[in-house]
């Protein structure tokens, strides 16, 4: 959760479907965060990385060509 306080976005891909949240704009709480980062197992979802000021958790060719590109 510290991790996600220090980026101002956070793409999760669940799945083929990829939620984008903008931390500084909608604020969600903790349990929202922990839901949306956390795998069926109750462990964070792999692979998650930082690139400056996002936070991209789970994989997604898509997401991975946007922030890198």
């Amino acid at each position: 959760m510290a991790l996600a306080k220090e980026v101002r976005e956070l793409y999760v891909a669940k799945g083929k479907k990829v939620i984008h949240v903008d931390l500084k704009k909608d604020k969600p709480d903790d349990e929202t965060l922990t839901a949306l980062m956390l795998g069926p197992t109750g462990n964070l979802r792999a692979p998650t990385f930082r690139i400056g000021k996002t936070l991209v958790v789970g994989f997604d060719a898509e997401t991975y060509a946007k922030v890198f590109g």
